[in-house]
């Protein structure tokens, strides 16, 4: 009795101090009832030291106490996690730009894991995996209801080796099945610079990092040196990254004081304003910024503050919309709990969570090859019903599902690993280092081509009201 109640005691006194590190964090919780609360933690207590003492096998308190954190963080979000220490060291390698992986942000989304974003150059982008794809099984685990935690655990490892993902994606009607070599994932800001179809310059933003607005005014000033007049801002599978520097960004191509975004959660600390402090000069040049299904988190906010302020012209598809600000609290023996604490909102008010940037200019993308959507679809709860029927049969068979890569084929570049994969369509063609003229974009990205046409006509239509004669094509 003795053992249990030193038990009830330290737990109840975990319990007190995590909440009040929260709270402390927080700002005061509304409505906040320390009676109703140590009544709570004493049922918790309860059954932790019950299980301690009655268990069949001994079990760490640790362990407990750790499985019943995940499992609260578990119900709250798709993004909110618990961090054990090697998670919470993990998290801090990948803000440093660098980790192991296959090259996908993912996100928990009415309880199916989702990829937000295919990373550029990275194993899943040469596989050929895709923005919106649903993960239905890593490995020989089916992933419904998987919490974002277990996910990334299973999909991470060290460089060289191989995990098996089945995906369903929107318009096929079959799972479409993956072997994929881990990598060392190392996460460039600007993808891409050079001058296209004349005097209009082009800039992919692949990532939002904490150097990328200082390297972004770089590569524009060296663009204006070459001659752009204008500017494609690419942020297609983009998977965000750091507020700030989605500030930073903003702000170059913003008049001073202007609002990029603001945050709103339950408590008043937790309402922040960003404005602008431009110092850059760039506040005049016609700009369009191309975004998709995957473009995310901080990409978001760089196009609603564009929108919003009528700065620039989005142009493409509806955004992922993952829109959520999670604080990292570090806990005690160097855990860390990662929390939703508030949602981001453009200028204009629209909360961006589950909802994305509408584009002012909807374009779809069209792939070189075409297709007809099959009727026959499947919904994703049927896929799962099907995936478990074939684990029991498996078992009862013996016989363990083998998974090949993309329905047994590679692409004949992808097969050759000295040969540099073609990560998104507007990396098939460019300016060398030399600065040789772009090939025809229409060709092979119609989203791009679009984007190029708008911002023609702007210059047109600019040389109509100046009553300068039209240069022509």
């Amino acid at each position: 009795m003795k053992k249990i109640n030193k038990i009830f005691l330290g737990v109840v006194l975990v319990a007190c101090l995590v909440v009040a590190g929260l709270v402390q964090a927080e700002g005061p919780v509304k409505n906040f009832n320390g009676k109703e609360l140590f009544q709570e933690v004493q049922l918790f207590a309860d059954a932790l030291t019950l299980i301690n003492a009655d268990y069949v096998t001994e079990i760490k308190v640790k362990d407990l106490v750790y499985g019943a954190i995940k499992g609260m963080v578990d119900k709250l979000d798709g993004y909110s996690q618990f961090l054990q220490p090697e998670d919470y060291k993990d998290l801090t390698d990948e803000t440093r730009g660098e980790f192991g992986g296959i090259g996908i942000e993912v996100g928990v989304r009415k309880g199916i894991l989702t990829i937000i974003a295919v990373m550029d150059d990275t194993p899943a982008s040469a596989a050929g995996l895709k923005s919106q794809d649903k993960i239905v099984k890593i490995g020989d685990e089916i992933t419904r209801d998987i919490t974002l935690d277990g996910a990334v655990k299973k999909l991470r490892g060290k460089p060289g080796t191989k995990v098996n993902l089945s995906v369903v994606r929107e318009g096929e009607s079959k799972v479409i099945k993956f072997e994929i070599e881990r990598a060392v994932i190392v996460l460039k800001s600007i993808k891409d610079k050079k001058i296209i179809e004349g005097d209009i310059g082009y800039i992919r933003i692949a990532e939002f990092q904490e150097k990328t607005g200082e390297d972004l005014e770089k590569a524009v000033k060296e663009l204006l040196n070459n001659g752009a007049k204008s500017f494609v801002m690419d942020l297609r599978n983009n998977p965000g990254g750091l507020l700030d520097a989605a500030v930073d960004v903003s702000e170059l191509f913003l008049e001073p004081g202007k609002l990029i975004v603001y945050t709103q959660g339950r408590t008043p600390e937790s309402k922040m304003e960003f404005r602008s402090k431009n110092t850059s000069g760039f506040k005049d040049m016609p700009i369009v910024v191309v975004v998709d299904a995957g473009s995310a988190s901080a990409a978001e906010i760089f196009a609603g503050a564009m929108k919003d302020n009528k700065r620039a012209l989005i142009i493409g598809e509806r955004t992922f919309g993952k829109g959520s600000v999670q604080t990292v609290i570090p806990l005690r023996d160097g855990a860390g709990l990662r929390l939703t604490t508030a949602n981001y909102f453009t200028p204009s008010g629209k909360n961006i969570n589950e909802k994305g940037v509408d584009p002012d200019i909807t374009v779809k993308y069209v792939a070189e090859t075409g297709g007809k959507k099959p009727e026959d679809l499947k919904s994703v709860d049927e896929i799962f019903e099907e995936l478990e029927v074939e684990k029991e049969d498996a078992k009862r068979n013996n016989n363990s599902e083998k998974i090949t890569a993309t329905n047994g084929k590679l692409p004949e570049k992808i097969k050759d690993k000295t040969t540099p994969a073609v990560t998104d369509n507007n990396q098939s063609a460019g300016t060398d280092k030399e600065g040789k003229k772009d090939q025809e974009i229409s060709e092979y990205d119609n989203q791009l081509a679009a984007a190029i046409n708008v911002l023609k006509g702007i210059k047109l239509y600019e040389s109509y009201k100046s009553g300068l004669p039209s240069e022509g094509k």
